[in-house]
């Protein structure tokens, strides 16, 4: 079976103004996604997939392929699935092949490693699932003790039932990471979306889920990086 790598990669990001390619830790910050998918050894292509010129430039020189621009989907308004699955049409459209599995590697998680990547693809491929999200299982933010501001300064808890039981009785709960998305083909391009119902979960460190989406998250991914380095 053929295994397509896709990372997006759109340069009109505005909280954080072109991430994917923003210095981190002396490379532009896509440079770590792509070695990802190169070391895992796993794809017979990994394909970047963006509609700007300088960042297609640094992917084909950190090693990825980008033999097109993005035609569509690079708006501020379309989903990344969206985006995903035009960079897959595209991708059969010029190479005349067809690819079995698609992986969706966000460019802004850029301390997931190969290995992630292989053990998620394996997690996927045995349990002979359609679609697979990557999470991260929340740790001292407890979700459970969310609540919003009302005007007048008054909380207002999204799960009340939940502000009276001890922390240890209450589920674990799991937050969403573009680190690593898997789908089959036909299941992605029939569903539209990576988030169907069938899709299943796959748990990975919460220190190399790091979305970077803003200056704060730049910093603390930073943060993280040293602090995986020193304990390496």
């Amino acid at each position: 079976m053929k295994r397509l790598a896709v990372i997006p990669a759109r340069g009109g990001s505005k909280r954080l103004p072109r991430k994917n390619i923003v210095d981190f830790m002396g490379r532009p910050m896509i440079a770590w996604t792509i070695q990802a998918a190169l070391e895992s050894g796993l794809f017979d292509r990994v394909l970047v997939s963006t509609e700007d010129d300088e960042i297609a430039t640094i992917s084909r020189e950190a090693g990825a392929e980008v033999p097109f621009l993005r035609q569509a989907h690079f708006d501020d308004y379309s989903t990344i699935s969206e985006a995903t699955i035009t960079a897959l049409k595209q991708a059969e459209t010029h190479w005349a092949e067809r690819y079995d599995i698609i992986v969706q590697l966000m460019a802004n998680c850029p301390l997931r490693t190969a290995e992630d990547v292989r053990n998620a693809l394996h997690h996927f491929e045995e349990g002979g699932h359609n679609f697979q999200i990557s999470v991260f299982k929340y740790g001292w933010m407890n979700p459970w003790w969310a609540m919003y501001m009302n005007r007048d300064g008054t909380p207002a808890p999204l799960f009340p039932e939940a502000l009276d039981a001890r922390s240890q009785d209450l589920d674990t709960l799991y937050c969403p990471t573009g680190a690593i998305w898997i789908a089959a083909r036909d299941s992605l391009l029939q569903a539209g979306t990576f988030h169907a119902p069938s899709r299943t979960l796959w748990p990975m460190p919460w220190e190399r889920a790091v979305d970077i989406d803003d200056t704060d998250d730049l910093r603390m991914a930073k943060a993280v990086a040293i602090m995986l380095e020193s304990s390496a």
